[in-house]
């Protein structure tokens, strides 16, 4: 019963094969690659536009190297204040950068609020105040609470950041599960919403190591290349981030992974709501469940086996906690089996 992250779910087959096809033989280094070349072209067919790709090891890395190329002198970048890139990555931003800053918005279970988000822009004027010049606007697609912005959601957020002249960047490390959630395909969802820039996230969905930042609007991160080199995340084998991409692209290898997690997810969520024991602190939207149970209660599922995490209470959490109760976190991945979950229903029962 495996729910602590999706982090903690192996690689899909198919993936772990491509990688062992393409470990012989011999094959141009750092990137520039036949099979690079491929793959790079293979986002560009997903995203329907001439992107760029450059490929990092992990998600903090994507998103640091992704605000490293849209700094500016002073920079603030906005964001959710529960985002990844703000309490989850040990200010990996400002190493990247230099020394910017992060901004938090508000906003109700993990989704940036469009209002508030213009207000905390015009705080900053434009004439290099002491206080910094706003660099950039990133989202979380999934958030960090479970939430899933809609393609109306993200065009909102992008109409404020566009007055005010600001790049959109969206922290997808599980896109493909908002991708599975939504139904709309990968270029609705960003640039065409008007996302300039992605880190692309497949760690969590069934790769071994595959991150990556996407670039939709040339005019934005012109010196990702160099600022990559410098960081240290230059693959020189970067082949084997390509198999990887190569499978999770293959026959929509990367969606029906994502569909699956979101499914047990929903499946977990009905076993959660029907036991007499718990109840969902909200509704899920993708692959990431969200629990009110009694301490006594999580620690005898735990020590049952279980494996899953308190959360704290997020902004905009409308619900009733009791004294001896708190929210915790279950996330499913494309491993978790329908077995896990009727397991924990019964011990729920």
């Amino acid at each position: 019963m495996f729910f602590a992250s999706d982090n903690w779910a192996g690689v899909h087959p198919d993936i772990s094969a491509n990688l062992s096809r393409h470990a012989a033989g011999i094959a141009t280094a750092y990137g520039d690659g036949d099979l690079d070349r491929a793959v790079y072209r293979r986002f560009s067919e997903i995203f329907e536009s001439d992107v760029q790709v450059f490929f990092v090891a992990t998600g903090t890395a994507a998103n640091a190297l992704s605000m490293a190329g849209l700094n500016r002198i002073g920079g603030i970048a906005l964001c959710h204040s529960e985002a990844h890139i703000n309490v989850d990555e040990f200010g990996a931003m400002g190493f990247y950068t230099g020394g910017a800053r992060v901004m938090p918005v508000p906003g109700p279970l993990g989704r940036i609020n469009p209002q508030p988000l213009d207000k905390a822009i015009q705080r900053y004027s434009r004439d290099l105040a002491p206080g910094g010049q706003p660099m950039a606007v990133t989202i979380t697609q999934a958030t960090e609470v479970g939430t899933v912005y809609t393609v109306d959601d993200v065009k909102a957020i992008a109409e404020v950041s566009r007055r005010h002249g600001l790049p959109l960047h969206m922290d997808g490390a599980r896109f493909a599960n908002a991708i599975a959630a939504t139904g709309v395909t990968p270029a609705e969802m960003t640039w065409k919403s008007g996302v300039d820039i992605i880190s692309f996230g497949a760690t969590k969905n069934g790769c071994w190591m595959a991150d990556a930042v996407v670039i939709f609007n040339q005019e934005v991160g012109k010196d990702l290349r160099l600022l990559r080199q410098r960081a240290g995340q230059t693959f020189s084998k970067a082949r084997f981030i390509s198999a990887q991409f190569e499978a999770y692209f293959t026959d929509d290898l990367w969606l029906r992974m994502a569909g699956h997690a979101n499914a047990m997810a929903a499946r977990l969520a009905e076993t959660i709501e029907d036991a007499p024991a718990g109840r969902l602190a909200w509704l899920p939207q993708a692959n990431e469940v969200f629990a009110i149970l009694d301490r006594a209660r999580a620690e005898a599922l735990q020590a049952a086996g279980a494996k899953f995490y308190e959360w704290g209470v997020p902004l905009g959490f409308d619900g009733h906690l009791g004294d001896n109760e708190a929210i915790y976190r279950f996330v499913a991945s494309f491993a978790t089996t329908k077995q896990e979950i009727e397991r924990l229903g019964q011990l729920l029962a």
